[in-house]
């Protein structure tokens, strides 16, 4: 019970933080419709954080009454830089684009600088989402016995044998010490990143200005696809579509006997591939390599289960 009070007060915490964001804003025109830039098709965001380095994004911006001569040189943006704009700004956004802006002139690459930020934020991440894979290998063993008590039950909707059901199937979790929602923790923790990532690209110009092998970092696949690398954007979009059937299939209890549990990875697969159509590059970068990391650990987390069994 307190475990469960636990989880709910980080739910209400995290959805406080949420609620109380800046969010990226999205520049429009005299007629209220997005404002796109010529050179890379992408829709721009209003609430940038630093001056654009490109001088025809610098002139789109002031076309539309932006006051970009205020904003710091992307080079010396600092977190403390520009007005206060909510807990959520000042304690994701500026930071993470800070620390991929600092990265990204080290490494010459902002595209490198996100997949190097998100392999950082998933060995800081590693206890938890080791843990989390570890559940999920325990309740494909336990998967079994729950089928058994799903059966056992089918037929019985009084609410006695709902209750009973119930009773047995977390007495086998307790058997187990198994968590069912051992996997909630890190999806909690992964949502408000994802986003900060969101509005780090999309509100930093120097990052979506930038390529990372024929790809702009600003750019949706859904306009890169008609772009002349447009096979970057199908190579991107493949691999998130790969890595996140892979990643949600590793983690799902294979063995077991509900049609809606086994059809999960792949709705997920394709309504996460539907919303990266229209999310930036970058945020696809982020995606990719976090979902490589995933399946990488999972790999390591089940021949680390072999091992110890045959030991």
């Amino acid at each position: 019970m307190t475990k469960n009070k636990r989880k709910i007060k980080i739910i209400i915490v995290l959805a406080l933080l949420l609620l109380t964001t800046g969010c990226t804003k999205t520049l429009t025109d005299n007629n209220k419709k997005p404002v796109r830039n010529e050179l890379t098709g992408q829709t721009l965001t209003k609430n940038i954080i630093c001056k654009p380095t490109n001088k025809k994004t610098s002139e789109i911006y002031k076309k539309y009454k932006v006051n970009i001569d205020k904003l710091p040189e992307c080079k010396d943006f600092k977190i403390t830089s520009g007005k206060y704009e909510g807990l959520w700004t000042s304690f994701f956004v500026k930071p993470l684009a800070y620390i991929l802006l600092r990265l990204g002139r080290f490494v010459k690459n902002y595209g490198v600088s996100v997949i190097i930020v998100s392999l950082i934020i998933r060995l800081i991440a590693f206890p938890i989402t080791k843990k989390t894979a570890m559940q999920s290998e325990m309740m494909k063993k336990v998967q079994p016995e729950l089928n058994r008590i799903q059966k056992k039950y089918e037929n019985k909707k009084d609410q006695e044998s709902m209750i009973k059901q119930n009773q047995e199937m977390m007495a086998i979790y307790k058997k187990y010490n198994v968590s069912p929602m051992s996997g909630c923790l890190f999806a909690m923790i992964q949502l408000p990143i994802f986003v900060a990532f969101f509005e780090a690209v999309q509100r930093t110009p120097v990052i979506f200005e930038d390529k990372f092998l024929g790809l702009q970092l600003g750019t949706t696949p859904s306009v890169g696809v008609t772009s002349i690398t447009f096979y970057s954007y199908i190579v991107l979009m493949v691999l998130i579509a790969a890595t996140t059937f892979f990643s949600f299939k590793m983690n799902s209890a294979g063995n077991s006997d509900d049609p809606t549990m086994k059809m999960m990875p792949v709705m997920m697969s394709i309504t996460i591939i539907i919303t990266a159509m229209f999310m930036p590059t970058g945020l696809g970068i982020y995606w990719v390599t976090s979902n490589l990391f995933t399946i990488g650990q999972n790999i390591l987390v089940k021949r680390s289960k072999k091992a110890h069994g045959k030991a």
